[in-house]
C-alpha cells in the first residue's frame, strides 16, 4: 500500500509546476535584460507560484470529485479524493493550509519587492494576489466553479500569461513596458494549450458532469483546430516581440522549440483516442518551459 506521503505527492501533481514556473521565469529574464533582476524577489515569486499551483491542484481534485467530473469514466491520472487515497476532509484542510501559505508567501514577496513606501502598489498587488488565490480555489470548487462554465482558458491566459509575466516584471523593475504583453501572451497561449489537451482528453467525462469546457463547447474536431491556433499564436507573439526589439539572430533562439510544437500539434490532430493524448500534455508543459528558457537566454545574449 502506498504511503501517505506518496499519496500527497500525487495530489500535489508536481508535473504541473514547470508550467507555473514558466511565466515567473519569463518575467525574471525580461527584468534581467534591463538590469533589474533580484534573486530574493525571484525566489519568493517562485515560492508563491508553487504554493498557488499546488493549491489549485488540490482544489481541482476536491472540486471535480464534488461535482462529479472525477468518475470511473475519466481517462486521466487517478485523482486522490475520487480514488479514496485522501479523504475529502483531509483535502479541505490541505486547501486551507496552502491558502495560508500562498497568502503569507505573497505578503513577503510584496514587502521585499515594493516595501511599505509604495503603499498604493502594495495594496494593488495584494488585491491581485487575493484574486489569484480565489481563482485557484474556485476553478472547479465552490457553488459556481468558473471552470465548469468554460472560463478556464481565459483564466489561464490571465494568470499564466499576462499577470504572471507582466506582474513579475513589475515587481523587479517597478515600471510598465507594454511590449512585455507579447511574450506574456506567448506564455499564456502555450499554457492554455496544455489545458486544452487536458480538456480534449476529458471531453466525455466533462460532458457527463456538465463541465462546459472549450472542447465540450466546440467538439473534438474544432477543439483540435483551436489547439493549433494556440500554438501558432504563441509563436507569432514571440516573433513580434523580437522584431520590435531586434538586435541579432540570437534572439530567435526560441525557434529551437519549433520541432517540439510541431510534434505536439500533429499528435493532437491525429490521435483519436483520448487516452493517447496524456503524454502530450506533459510534453506541452515541458515545451512551454523550454520555450521560456531559450527565449530568455536569447534576449540576454543579444
Amino acid at each position: 500500500m502506498e504511503s501517505n506521503i506518496t499519496n500527497w505527492m500525487e495530489a500535489f501533481r508536481l508535473r504541473t509546476l514547470p508550467l507555473a514556473i514558466a511565466s515567473i521565469a519569463m518575467g525574471g529574464f525580461l527584468a534581467a535584460v534591463v538590469g533589474k533582476f533580484d534573486f530574493l524577489v525571484f525566489a519568493l515569486c517562485i515560492l508563491t507560484t508553487v504554493f498557488l499551483q499546488v493549491l489549485s491542484n488540490l482544489a481541482n481534485d476536491y472540486g471535480d470529485f464534488k461535482n462529479g467530473a472525477d468518475s470511473a469514466t475519466r481517462l486521466g491520472p487517478s485523482r486522490s479524493v475520487q480514488s479514496g487515497k485522501i479523504t475529502a476532509t483531509a483535502m479541505k484542510n490541505a486547501i486551507i493550509a496552502f491558502t495560508a501559505l500562498s497568502f503569507v508567501s505573497g505578503l513577503l514577496l510584496l514587502y521585499f519587492s515594493l516595501g511599505l513606501d509604495q503603499l498604493l502598489y502594495f495594496l494593488l498587488f495584494l488585491v491581485l494576489g487575493l484574486l489569484s488565490i480565489g481563482a485557484a480555489i474556485t476553478y472547479t470548487a465552490g457553488s459556481k466553479p468558473y471552470g465548469y462554465a468554460g472560463l478556464g482558458d481565459i483564466s489561464v491566459m490571465i494568470f499564466f500569461g499576462w499577470l504572471g509575466v507582466a506582474g513579475t516584471y513589475y515587481l523587479f523593475t517597478k515600471q510598465i513596458d507594454w511590449a512585455i504583453l507579447l511574450p506574456a501572451s506567448a506564455c499564456g497561449f502555450f499554457a492554455t494549450a496544455v489545458l486544452n489537451i487536458n480538456n480534449i482528453r476529458d471531453i466525455e467525462s466533462d460532458k457527463e458532469a456538465g463541465k462546459k469546457s472549450i472542447p465540450v463547447r466546440l467538439g473534438g474536431k474544432w477543439a483540435r483546430v483551436y489547439h493549433i491556433f494556440l500554438l501558432i499564436s504563441g509563436l507569432i507573439c514571440a516573433i513580434l516581440y523580437v522584431v520590435m526589439n531586434y538586435q541579432n539572430l540570437l534572439q530567435l533562439l526560441f525557434l529551437l522549440v519549433l520541432p517540439l510544437l510541431f510534434v505536439n500539434g500533429k499528435a493532437i490532430l491525429s490521435k483519436e483516442k483520448p487516452s493517447e493524448l496524456d503524454p502530450y500534455l506533459k510534453q506541452m508543459a515541458l515545451s512551454s518551459l523550454l520555450f521560456v528558457l531559450t527565449f530568455g537566454i536569447g534576449q540576454l545574449m543579444a
